[in-house]
């Protein structure tokens, strides 16, 4: 699978960026150390300003790829569930019990994310800490209706629907089957942050994964 990986180019909706940054080493060099500042002093203190003081570049020539640091938030969400829907698709594409994929998909949208040694410039570990402390940033915002419509988060939604089929494919009778694939794809990032800041309210901790608990909710939910 690591081969397939490293053949294949994440997309990325061009609407989001004003120029692709994976066509220049200044453009990777942004993602790469946007990623290790963002998670250094939090999305809220960062800026280009420093984002520029970091790499030695003008603020200016960040502008050129990115219009705000919302649509680099966007674009580095973006990145990061086309990764997971790759490593979903591969991961499930051969094995045929229902419920043994589907216990294979909520395990790849929930584990703890190691880094990925065929993208030299993104650190997924790191990456996943920004998804898990910053990513409703890019959903609560009043821009909310206009970027949906031009399908900034289409990839995002894709994971959440083929988390459907597959509990479709496990219990066609059950109703709620969006709701729980939104749950647990979204769910899985707050259990982790609870895991790691709130940790008097999650029962999710060294010995607990957030995958041990929605593959618990899953199962029991769907054979009830």
């Amino acid at each position: 699978m690591n081969d397939l990986l490293l053949s294949l180019k994440i997309q990325v909706n061009n609407k989001i960026y004003v120029k692709d940054p994976e066509t220049s080493s200044l453009g990777r060099k942004i993602i790469q150390e946007s990623i290790i500042l963002i998670d250094e002093i939090g999305f809220e203190n960062f800026t280009f300003k420093k984002l520029g003081e970091r790499i030695g570049s003008n603020e200016s020539s960040i502008y050129r790829y990115f219009e705000s640091k919302h649509k680099l938030l966007v674009y580095l969400s973006s990145w990061y569930w086309s990764w997971i829907e790759y490593k979903l698709v591969f991961e499930t594409n051969n094995i045929e019990n229902s419920m043994e994929k589907l216990i294979k998909a909520i395990s790849i949208v929930t584990e703890k994310i190691e880094d990925d040694k065929n993208t030299e410039h993104i650190n997924e570990a790191i990456l996943n800490k920004i998804i898990i402390a910053e990513f409703t940033k890019t959903l609560y915002t009043k821009e909310i209706a206009e970027e949906n419509k031009e399908d900034f988060f289409l990839i995002y939604k894709r994971i959440n629907n083929r988390i459907v089929k597959m509990i479709e494919e496990v219990n066609p009778n059950y109703n709620f089957s969006k709701s729980l694939a939104s749950s647990v794809v979204e769910g899985a990032l707050h259990q982790h942050f609870l895991k790691d800041n709130l940790k008097t309210i999650t029962n999710c901790n060294q010995n607990v994964s957030p995958t041990e608990f929605y593959i618990n909710l899953v199962t029991k939910t769907l054979n009830s």
